[in-house]
């Protein structure tokens, strides 16, 4: 039994043998391993060998026409993940047709979430892409989209978690990146916070990378960001 199950590490890597030594040294400390776009371009369908009998969070953020996501969510449905995820900006019917899929899924289906706003993305950013609202502001419309669409959560910035359980509630499932304990290296994250401050504001999961696959000593460093978790909803 992992120390905490609310803690998802990303396994960011496209050497299989790191994978498994990062794995080894995170497992009794996290109930989920994300495989995202570096070890899955890497490794293909063969990074959930590597996951051994974790639960897997395969992030690889659907974004096409709504066809071609249902076909790539029915062809990783065989691997039995956990969570998967879109991007809400595909819109309404791609989320629909992802959601659609992920029905097909024998026994239990995956959670589907739905990516709202890049947590390396400012309003600034947004700005240069024609997005004329905050940050905040569009996460929330993408939030509706995506949610009406068929979503069962989301994945967003800390900064935006007060807002979103505000405004749904407790019913939906939010995944956090961009947490960084006290004294971790910012990085490309802009929108951050503290793992205690994310549960706190109602997140469900905690989605930690290089903060704990770069420290200097792996398994300490995954046990700290636990043992937070587990003090906050104690």
């Amino acid at each position: 039994m992992c120390l905490n199950s609310r803690l998802i590490v990303a396994i960011d890597t496209a050497d299989a043998g790191r994978a498994r030594a990062l794995i080894d040294s995170v497992t009794p400390y996290c109930g989920i391993i994300k495989i995202g776009l570096e070890l899955f371009s890497a490794l293909g369908p063969a990074a959930f060998a590597v996951a051994g009998s974790h639960k897997v969070f395969l992030d690889l953020k659907f974004h096409d026409i709504p066809n071609t996501v249902a076909g790539a969510i029915r062809s990783v449905l065989p691997r039995r993940p956990a969570m998967l995820t879109v991007h809400a900006a595909g819109g309404g019917k791609m989320i629909a047709a992802a959601r659609r899929s992920v029905e097909t899924a024998g026994g239990e289906r995956p959670i589907l979430l739905a990516v709202t706003v890049l947590t390396s993305l400012s309003s600034d950013d947004l700005a240069a892409t024609g997005v004329a609202d905050s940050a905040s502001r569009h996460v929330l419309r993408l939030a509706h989209l995506a949610l009406e669409s068929g979503a069962d959560g989301l994945v967003c910035s800390p900064r935006e978690l007060s807002m979103l359980r505000a405004e749904f509630g407790a019913g939906p499932t939010l995944v956090v990146p961009g947490i960084r304990p006290k004294g971790a290296i910012q990085g490309d994250q802009i929108r951050v916070a503290f793992p205690a401050d994310a549960v706190r504001a109602g997140a469900d999961y905690l989605v930690v990378g290089r903060p704990i696959t770069e420290a200097a000593d792996i398994g300490a460093a995954a046990a700290a960001i636990a043992k937070e978790i587990a003090d906050e909803i104690r």
